[in-house]
């Protein structure tokens, strides 16, 4: 209900937020949403700052941000795995670029394992890129948005986080976390006076980056794989209206209602949409 109220607001509301002049970091910028992110950014007048692990793919990212009008691009190595190099390149981007204003946490990893195939190793590298980078990356720079209330915080965390799926045990696990820990410090901010800071939730359904690829959605028309290039306009029209979900398709928003939805009812739908037999295509070869 409350979704549906923001969306028919954000659709009559005539507010929408400027980039000019924001500086804005992007992790995971080398290929697929993130760079697809940095590209519609790239004309508004905006500091490009890009974290990867791929130096090629982050050169690339920012070559073509340039071709498309961006004049600040910032290309920085990082593992947003560890924790000593996201807080050391953080300090390397407040001291060489400026205190960053819009945080886009777009790193992350998909395994597709089952429970029982996973070793302990997979679930900590899990969370650490696709959890823990997010809690690090948040630890260094919203501390500079508190103190002059303004500033947005973006987090991927796609519509496994509001459900548990077949052969995405880790993966839900650690987008349900960012999901908690993100409404979480909307809650603090809000309730300490800092409305000038917004967040925004990002919970898709699949996209066809390196991490899904050859998977199909059996039922396109309900649950569709989306375009990086569709999605990263999605995610900048979201980040502009400022809102605080953003949840696509339509469809998933039955994944939010898991409190009132019977398990059988949810595993019945799983199998209409044969998710467990696209699944073991895209990630049970040996």
């Amino acid at each position: 209900f409350y979704l549906l109220i923001e969306n028919i607001f954000c659709i009559f509301s005539l507010r929408k937020k400027y980039f000019a002049g924001e500086i804005v970091l992007i992790t995971g910028s080398a290929n697929g949403i993130g760079r697809q992110v940095a590209l519609k950014l790239a004309p508004l007048g905006v500091t490009l700052v890009l974290w990867d692990i791929d130096d090629e793919g982050n050169k690339e990212t920012s070559r073509l941000a340039q071709q498309n009008g961006a004049s600040r691009v910032f290309v920085y190595h990082c593992d947003c795995s560890s924790r000593e190099d996201v807080y050391e390149q953080a300090d390397k981007v407040k001291k060489e670029v400026g205190d960053v204003t819009i945080l886009i946490n777009n790193a992350g990893i998909r395994i597709g394992k089952k429970f029982f195939e996973l070793t302990d190793e997979d679930f900590e590298n899990s969370f650490r890129i696709n959890f823990f980078s997010q809690v690090w990356t948040c630890k260094a720079f919203l501390p500079a948005m508190v103190a002059c209330n303004h500033g947005h915080l973006v987090s991927t965390a796609r519509g496994a986080g509001l459900l548990g799926l077949y052969r995405v045990s880790d993966y839900s696990a650690s987008k349900g976390a960012i999901i908690g820990m993100m409404e979480a410090i909307n809650s603090e901010l809000y309730h300490e006076g800092k409305c000038g800071i917004k967040t925004t939730i990002i919970c898709p359904y699949f996209i066809s980056t390196k991490s899904s690829k050859g998977f199909k959605s059996a039922k396109p028309c309900l649950f569709p794989v989306y375009d990086p290039e569709y999605a990263a306009s999605r995610i900048v029209d979201a980040i502009k209206k400022e809102k605080f979900y953003l949840i696509m398709p339509p469809a998933v928003y039955l994944l939010g209602l898991k409190i009132f939805i019977p398990r059988k009812v949810v595993l019945l739908l799983e199998s209409y949409i044969k998710f467990p037999e696209s699944m073991e295509e895209a990630y049970g070869q040996k």
